[in-house]
């Protein structure tokens, strides 16, 4: 019998000699060293042994040591020798396998046998056994051997570079290794399926074996490309799960599934195939509990540091409960302790392995009542567990919540009674401060209203219209009881429905399938909810009626959750995240699909959002219009256009021409759209009204930007139609008529005017002059019509003379005399009491826009006359080049000279000095007279400035100082002198929509004429405090437009603008902020410089502390690089010592603590110490100083960490000094005023006194014996113990102050003093002990004021400085010192 053979720790151990009777390699061959005639021979040799003698002949010496030699020289064995030898082994394994299950049959049988036969005779059958597992082994060792080697090469290959002469030698010695490597796999992992108990005695092989196979597979699993082959892996799995779970090498197993998914990302996904694949096969989920009651052990912390392994655990976990959702339901207690770690990364891993657990665990609840119930109370408890985690403090889980739960939204794993709660906490969670949770939150609403269990229809009105109709029939079902609530029918509905899911609920009619196609975003179906018909239909017993009333009681309250978040979704398209406005668009056009109350309207406010400038909300935009307003049918398409437009504003229909325009270009409006739009305008399509005719013509006119062509084919039209009778029906179709005028091409211009151009004139003229327009419709079909004249006339300015002609007779019914003439250069305003107020508005109006007009009328022919110059020097410039290649023209000679003489220059200084001229003539005329416009110049500077007639008349004042604006903007000597006037009427006119008009003028006037507004700029930026929401909008808009277009720089008034960050107005503080954003990309940041600044003004303004905070913390916001920030805390730190106002000291350390403290940042502050040490004695301050320091641990480094908590201690010292110090002083001046308050009463009492003749010397000291005892007995005191202090010390030391007290009245005249000395003999005792009471009276009134706050040698030095004038005597002054000695003060 052969020696048993034992797995060595490598294929080179098999030639170390060992004395345990194991088989080992006697006489190894170098193969290396063969020539390769020998080497094929003997590797023919080997392969005909093996395929020859039996099987298990791999355990002979000879066969064993030559297979050795083959396998440790595999490199060196060309490709078909590898192929024999690689064959051989597997097929001889692979014919052993099945001969171990016929084996276990012969054992059978001759256990049956063996009574018969002699006891000592050894059974045959132990050889064999023995001999099989020998063989087993061997062919296991050998192939796996060659596994390692082949993929040892392979690795070692992909690591070098390959020269030339390797890749010959590859050549030579490739063969297909892949195919070989999955085969052999996959016989291995055959080998361990089969029942090996026989072979090994029991139903575990032993260690060694096990170890081998297990080792080597983990190893094989650590390469990456063998795992890309489906073979390789799905061996490597069985072979894996074959030896964890068939033959229980658990614990070894889990240790190497957790190492590599710890270690590598890429065997998450393998592994758990391996682990799911042993569950299924084996019927065994130990491997499965193993690992997850490893991951549950594990201590939480370790997974904050370990980020790598979080993620591949958290992964590994979600892909074990997608493979095997039951097992980790039983399981799932071990893991949810990890919800409370700090690593988000496993609870988000967490919380997809709940979505993953209730989306498949409890499809099938067959069983018993009691098992049934248990698992829905635990499905209940894992979905309260996701609600909870929705507010969860890492946006990175609050987003995967939310995924997991549109997940099972699309699964139907959401019950009716759970429904509503995720929708609101989906509501709530767009106004989440995370983008990437809003963005889920959205993506949820999306997902709910795509498989909501309600209808496809949830208009709040029919669902109330219907739950009110089943109400009344459930209340005649039950007609003895009262009608239980809505909410407990849903809650009963829930507990006892199968599962509690939204496909187990039996509701009729809300659960119609809806179309998941965005392209039918309107479903015109009215079977889903009935809402008209009084009767419902019977959906069965009283039991089906609740579960419908509490279905649609639940539809009803979702679709008011869906509806209540209009208003949130309008600001998100606000968002300035490209995926907030992406994802709203998209919600809101699923809400429109579902027809949401709301959700038509705020789609139209996504209109504007055409203009960004990020592609991604263009595009969306553009996808969204497309999607909800193109539609197959052309008439279908061309309504939902005219409409949009008949409801749109005017900023939204500057959208719809920028969107039209591009899809007309893109080709996505058809010519058949345009055709039914022609119908509609024509009124060839019936039941057409003349507002749907005036829509169907803007949209053309928008069209026609992109297309010149579309209008011409309908010119007449346009002319019958939008000046005929239906413009008085709709009086604004005249007005679009002019605007489709203006829109012609010019073969389309030409041949208008050819055709039916004076009909056109006259008929503009007439809309002009005529009153058949109505009065709020009139000045924008004139405006219209004015433009229409200059862009199609020849020439535009006789017209428009015959205009202001016609104007001015209709008004002044005159034909213009001297008298009139004289009037109107006067400016005199007494004509005015004779004409309408009306009238005359319009006559300012014609003369100023035909001013306006002629202005840009003269500008167009300077751009013509460039271009034509432009071309005339390309021309010269080719007629140059074809000089230079040898054909002379003729005028080539007539051009140098030109050239040399500078005609080309003079002629565009010709061209700007006509230019200035013509535009000069509109207003103030030529050098001797005026024109017909500048006559009316001073007659409207004259109206404006009668103040008392404007205030009669609004109306006037408004068409006035419209007009007066426009003239100001054409000619700056009348801008000049009329500048004062437009700033008094913008701040002090009473009409709003006056002060809105001259604001807007101001920013025209800055554009074109900056030097004269540049002293006005003061008053420009006080419009930004007015009192009317409009003006201060249009202030912020018109100081944005200029500031952000570098048309005015950023004067010290910026703070004005910086206040409207708190407007109370949303808009107005929206469009602040706007700014701010935009002012912040222009090159450094101007917000950096102007901070400081900013801070200083608003700090001395009466703000609110709130309004001041939040307005710095947006400003500082908007600095975002750090070495800005650091500069600003040397510059804020630096203003402390500038100011002395606690608030100022308050809100600089404010905007400290919201600066983004690099380690640079936090060095500077703490060198910065000097700068504000003397303001830490302020609580609010330090609050502040706090904050900072607290942030900054959060990042500094172990040195920067030291150098902050030694800044910490030395704040905290300076504080607690400081605020002393300032009780001291506190304190001293508190007692001060006591003193001086008690001085005044001795003085009085002692002038009282000496008149009656006190005892009193000259130098102030009492010559009395009894008081010079007192001050002994005050000395004396000092020295006393404490328990004697407190009494007679007290006494006596009041009686020496209130000596010293006296002393200060009896000082004040020398002649009294005198008098008093020359009567001391005369003093009676009773006068003495009179005074004396008096002294102890005034002493106690002291002590009790406050003497014990004075608490340092200073202030008593300043407090005896203070009170020791007026020649106090030391003796007092003594006295005070005793006094407080003895009370235990320093």
């Amino acid at each position: 019998m052969a020696p048993h053979f034992l797995f060595p720790e490598n294929l080179k151990s098999l030639e170390e000699e060992n004395e345990d009777n194991r088989l080992y390699v006697l006489n190894p061959t170098d193969v290396a060293s063969l020539r390769l005639p020998e080497l094929e021979e003997f590797v023919k040799g080997v392969s005909f042994d093996l395929s020859d003698k039996e099987i298990f002949c791999i355990e002979e010496q000879e066969v064993f040591d030559r297979v050795y030699s083959l396998i440790n020289g595999f490199s060196s064995l060309t490709p078909s020798g590898k192929v024999n030898l690689v064959e051989s082994l597997r097929s001889n394994l692979s014919v052993l396998l099945p001969n171990v299950d016929s084996l276990l049959r012969v054992s059978q049988g001759q256990d049956d046998d063996n009574g018969n036969e002699n006891e000592n005779e050894p059974p045959p059958l132990l050889d064999r056994v023995t001999s099989y597992r020998n063989a087993l082994k061997i062919y296991t060792f050998f192939l796996f051997s060659i596994v390692l080697a082949e993929e040892s090469r392979a690795s070692s290959n992909n690591k070098t570079k390959v020269t030339l002469t390797n890749k010959k030698k590859q050549l030579v010695h490739s063969w297909n290794w892949e195919p070989q490597r999955g085969r052999i796999l996959n016989l291995i992992a055959n080998s361990l399926e089969i029942n090996l108990a026989l072979l090994f005695g029991s139903m575990d092989p032993d260690e060694n074996y096990l170890s081998f196979i297990t080792k080597n597979a983990f190893g094989l699993f650590e390469n990456a490309t063998l795992l890309k082959d489906s073979e390789t892996k799905y061996a490597l799995c069985r072979i894996i799960g074959a030896c964890a779970t068939k033959y229980h090498y658990t614990a070894q197993s889990c240790a190497s599934i957790m190492h590599l998914v710890h270690k590598y990302d890429y065997v998450v996904t393998p592994m758990a195939d391996a682990v799911a694949g042993a569950e299924k096969k084996y019927a065994d989920g130990s491997l499965a509990s193993s690992l997850i009651r490893e991951v549950g052990r594990t201590n939480p912390k370790a997974y904050v540091k370990d980020t790598v392994g979080a993620e591949n655990v958290g992964r590994f976990l979600v892909e074990l409960a997608d493979r095997l959702p039951k097992l980790i339901s039983t399981n799932i207690g071990v893991l949810v302790p990890h919800f409370g770690g700090e690593s988000y990364k496993i609870r988000n891993a967490l919380v997809g392995v709940l979505g993953k657990v209730v989306a498949k665990a409890f499809k099938d609840v067959k069983g018993e009542v009691s098992s049934k119930s248990m698992r829905l109370r635990t499905k209940q408890a894992m979905l309260e567990i996701l609600l909870e985690r929705c507010r969860d403090v890492s946006a990175y889980t609050r987003s995967r919540v939310l995924q997991v739960w549109g997940e099972l939204c699309e699964e139907h794993s959401v019950s009716i009674g759970l429904w509503n709660e995720v929708a609101a906490v989906a509501a709530g969670r767009l106004e989440d401060k995370s983008a990437i949770v809003r963005k889920a939150a959205l993506n949820l609403l999306i997902m709910m209203l795509q498989h909501n269990p309600f209808g496809p229809q949830l208009r709040i009105a029919s669902f109330e219209a219907t739950l009110e109709q089943y109400k009344k029939k459930l209340s005649g079902l039950e007609p003895e009881k009262n009608a239980e609530s809505v909410l407990d029918g849903l809650q009963s509905d829930k507990d006892t429905s199968d599962g509690g899911e939204v496909d187990n609920v039996n509701v009729e009619e809300p659960g119609k399938e809806q179309e998941e196609s965005l392209t039918d975003s309107v479903p015109n179906r009215e079977e889903g909810i009935p809402h008209k018909d009084n009767s419902v239909p019977d959906i069965g017993n009283l039991e089906q009626t609740r579960a419908l009333v509490a279905s649609l009681d639940a539809g009803l309250i979702f679709s008011k959750c869906i509806s209540a978040t209009m208003l949130t979704l309008v600001q998100l398209m606000a968002s300035s995240s490209a995926t907030d406005v992406e994802n709203t668009i998209l919600l809101l056009m699923r809400c429109k699909q579902f027809q949401i109350d709301g959700a038509e309207a705020c789609l139209r406010k996504m209109l504007p959002l055409v203009f960004s400038q990020d592609k991604s909300i263009y595009e969306a935009v553009e996808n969204a219009f497309i999607t909800i307003y193109l539609r197959k049918n052309p008439v279908e398409t061309a309504k939902n256009l005219l409409n949009l437009a008949i409801d749109s504003n005017i900023g939204d229909l500057a959208a719809l021409e920028f969107i039209v325009g591009a899809l007309v270009s893109k080709g996505d409006i058809s010519t058949s759209t345009i055709s039914a739009l022609w119908d509609f305008f024509c009124f060839n399509i019936s039941g057409i009204t003349a507002e749907q005719s005036r829509g169907a013509l803007s949209v053309l006119c928008m069209a026609a930007k992109s297309s010149f062509g579309i209008l011409g084919s309908h010119l007449q039209d346009i002319i019958d139609i939008g000046f005929g009778r239906w413009a008085k029906v709709d009086p604004l179709l005249a007005r679009t008529a002019c605007i489709a005028i203006q829109r012609l091409s010019e073969e389309d211009k030409k041949k208008l005017l050819a055709s039916n151009g004076s009909r056109v004139f006259g008929i503009l003229e007439n809309l002009i002059a005529g009153f058949w327009l109505p009065e709020n419709t009139w000045y924008a079909a004139a405006d219209k019509a004015i433009g229409a004249i200059y862009t199609i006339h020849p020439t535009p300015e006789t017209l428009a003379a015959d205009l202001v002609k016609n104007s001015l007779s209709s008004v002044f019914n005159c034909s213009g005399g001297d008298d009139l003439q004289n009037d109107i250069e006067i400016g005199s305003t007494d004509i005015l009491t004779t004409v309408q107020v009306a009238r005359i508005s319009r006559y300012l109006f014609v003369v100023s826009h035909v001013a306006m007009n002629q202005l840009l009328y003269i500008e167009s022919c300077v751009r013509k006359i460039q271009k034509q110059k432009l071309k005339r020097d390309r021309l010269d410039a080719q007629g140059q080049d074809a000089h230079d290649n040898g054909i002379k023209p003729d005028n080539t000679l007539k051009d140098n000279i030109n050239a040399e003489l500078g005609v080309s220059a003079s002629e565009d200084a010709i061209l700007d000095t006509l230019s200035d001229r013509a535009e000069k003539e509109i207003v103030s005329g030529g050098s001797n007279e005026k024109y017909l416009l500048g006559l009316c110049a001073p007659f409207l500077s004259k109206l404006c400035r009668n103040f008392s007639l404007m205030q009669k008349y609004p109306e006037l004042q408004a068409s006035g100082m419209l007009a007066l604006c426009r003239f100001m903007i054409i000619d700056p000597d009348f801008c000049d002198a009329n500048l004062q006037l437009l700033f008094t009427v913008v701040e002090s006119a009473p009409s709003e929509t006056v002060r809105s008009n001259c604001t807007i003028a101001l920013g025209d006037l800055a554009v074109r004429f900056p030097n004269l507004l540049e002293p006005w700029t003061e008053n420009m930026y006080a419009r930004l405090r007015d009192p009317s929401v409009s003006v201060r909008k249009n202030a912020v808009l018109v100081l944005s437009h200029l500031i952000l277009n570098d048309m005015m720089k950023v004067k010290g008034y910026i703070n004005e603008m910086a206040i409207r960050l708190e407007d109370e107005q949303e808009r107005i503080s929206n469009l602040a902020k706007l700014f701010f954003h935009e002012l912040s990309k222009k090159g450094s940041n101007p917000i950096y410089n102007l901070l400081p600044d900013m801070l200083g003004k608003l700090s001395n303004q009466e703000l609110k502390r709130e309004t001041f905070c939040n307005i710095m913390q947006f400003l500082i916001g908007s600095i975002k690089k750090d070495k800005q920030m650091e500069s600003l805390v040397e510059k804020l730190c630096n203003r402390f010592s500038g100011v002395t106002d606690t608030r100022q000291w308050e809100y600089i350390s404010y905007c400290l603590s919201q600066l983004a403290f690099t380690e640079k940042g936090m060095k500077k502050l703490i060198d910065s110490f000097k700068t504000f040490e003397h303001v830490l004695s302020e609580d609010s301050v330090m609050d502040h100083f706090k904050s900072i320091i607290n942030k900054a641990k959060k990042f500094a480094k172990p040195e920067l960490k030291l150098c902050i908590e030694e800044f910490e201690e030395k704040l905290a010292k300076f504080h607690m000094e400081k605020k002393e110090q300032e009780v001291t002083a506190r304190n001293a001046q508190i007692h001060q005023q006591k003193v001086e308050g008690v001085e005044g009463f001795a003085m009085a009492r002692n002038e009282g006194e000496e008149s009656e003749g006190s005892d009193i010397i000259e130098d102030g000291r009492i010559d009395d014996p009894s008081t010079e005892e007192m001050a002994q007995s005050s000395d004396s005191e000092v020295n006393r113990s404490d328990e004697y202090s407190g009494t007679s010390s007290e006494v006596t030391d009041m009686e020496s102050i209130g000596t010293e007290v006296q002393s200060k009245g009896s000082s004040k005249s020398r002649a009294t003093e005198s008098k008093v000395k020359g009567q001391k003999g005369d003093i009676s005792a009773s006068t003495r002990r009179f005074t004396r009471s008096k002294q102890r009276a005034v002493a106690q009134l002291m002590f009790s004021s406050g003497v014990t706050a004075i608490r340092s040698v200073k202030v008593f030095d300043k407090f005896i400085c203070d009170h020791a004038d007026r020649r106090k005597s030391r003796g007092a002054c003594r006295s005070i010192f005793v006094l407080l000695s003895t009370n235990g003060e320093k």
